[in-house]
Parts: structure tokens; C-alpha cells; sequence
């Protein structure tokens, strides 16, 4: 199965460079690029890719909002959204996840890493690594509560303890390998979990769980650790 991919940004060489890098694997096709978020959306519209590299600060419409726009819950071809950014702790980081997107990448990205995120986004997952996802939430403890909160979206109640143990793995940062060690049960055992996790509470991925730990008080804000 192919990989289609838009790259959106409005620099040109930042565009063409992560194209012609990923359009050198096998898997993976660029089947579009476009300067803004505009553009970006009617793009998609039009070629329905599977995955899109999105730069967050671009002219006419930034794109946060067009992430929010392209994964809302009525769009007849929902994507995989990946936010490009120059530093990691982005301003902009914390409600680009909120809008929609399923992780983050810095526009140094390493060549394998670029074509790793991809390919892993596409299979369905977040692109939080687990030194990247303590952080967010290191520094997502100084900030005002927001408007609309993720864990709004379901009572943490409707979880059993053991996929809130789970839960408040994920929002450590853990990966389904390290929270089969840590409960002691196998991977295939953990995917469901989560799966229910997600289901139950209304998420998207794994990366919304994260936020949601944190507000809901399932990740203590300072340690990273269950509350």
C-alpha cells in the first residue's frame, strides 16, 4: 500500500526538500504542494492524500486552522495531519494537537525520521515520543486551562481501573511495549486497551490522551507521573 502525501508550507525549498525525500521510497508518493492553508484544503479535497505535512505559521490561513478544518468530524475524507514546526515547545504546539493533528515534527528532521513519522502516522499512530510527550505536558502545566477541554469530551469514569492504569501510562509518554512490561500483559492485550481507552473517552489517538490524562489529573503535571 502506497502512502500519499501532501507537504504544505510556505517555503518553497522546505516543500520541494521533504518531497524529494519522500518521494525516493517506495511506499510513498507526494501527491501534492501547496504554499498555504488555503491552498492546502482545496488541495486535499482534490487528491485525497493519506497524510499531510503541514507547516503551522503560513499567510491567509495559518495552519492550525486548516488542520482543524481537514480533521473535523463531517469531512468526507478525513487525514492523518502532522504539524512541521521550528521549535519544538511551539507556541502553537498545544492547539495545532487540539485541532486535530497527530503529531509534530521539527523542519530539521532527520531524512529517516521525516520518512519513519510518515509511515507511522499513516498506520494510525501519534508522533510523540516519549521524551517529547513529558515534556509537552511538563509545560502544558503553566498554561490557563483551555476554552474547550479535551476531557470534556467523556467522564474519566466510564474507564476501568485497568484502562486507567493504561491511561495514565499513555500519558507518560509510554509505548504499548513499555506498558505490557509495566502491567505485565502482552502487547496484543495492550492495543486493545488503548483501543477501549480511546473509544470510551471519545478520543481520536493517543495524543489526545495524552492532553486528557493530563486534565483530567490521570498525570500529575510536575512529575509526569500518575496523579
Amino acid at each position: 500500500m502506497t502512502v500519499r502525501v501532501v507537504v504544505v508550507d510556505d517555503q518553497e525549498l522546505v516543500r520541494s526538500g521533504f518531497a524529494m525525500i519522500l518521494d525516493t521510497e517506495p511506499d510513498i508518493e507526494v501527491v501534492g504542494e501547496a504554499a498555504d492553508g488555503e491552498a492546502a484544503i482545496a488541495l486535499v479535497e482534490r487528491v485525497a492524500p493519506d497524510v499531510v505535512l503541514m507547516d503551522i505559521r503560513m499567510p491567509r490561513l495559518d495552519g492550525i486552522e486548516a488542520t482543524r478544518r481537514l480533521t473535523a468530524p463531517h469531512v468526507s475524507h478525513p487525514v492523518k495531519v502532522v504539524m512541521l514546526t521550528t521549535f519544538d515547545l511551539d507556541e502553537y504546539v498545544f492547539e495545532a494537537l487540539r485541532a486535530g493533528a497527530s503529531g509534530f515534527l521539527l523542519k530539521d528532521v532527520r531524512r529517516d525520521d521525516l520518512v519513519h513519522a510518515v509511515r507511522v502516522v499513516a498506520a494510525g499512530d501519534a508522533l510523540l515520543a516519549p521524551s517529547i510527550t513529558r515534556r509537552l505536558i511538563q509545560d502544558y502545566a503553566h498554561r490557563p486551562p483551555p476554552a474547550a477541554s479535551v476531557s470534556a469530551s467523556a467522564p474519566v469514569d466510564v474507564l476501568t481501573p485497568r484502562e486507567r492504569e493504561v491511561l495514565a501510562l499513555i500519558g507518560q509518554g509510554a509505548n504499548n511495549s513499555e506498558i505490557g512490561a509495566s502491567l505485565v500483559v502482552s502487547e496484543a492485550t495492550v492495543k486493545t486497551h488503548v483501543g477501549r481507552v480511546l473509544m470510551k473517552l471519545g478520543l481520536r489517538d493517543r495524543v489526545q490522551a495524552v492532553i486528557y490524562a493530563y486534565e483530567a489529573g490521570i498525570v500529575g503535571p510536575t512529575t509526569g507521573g500518575p496523579a
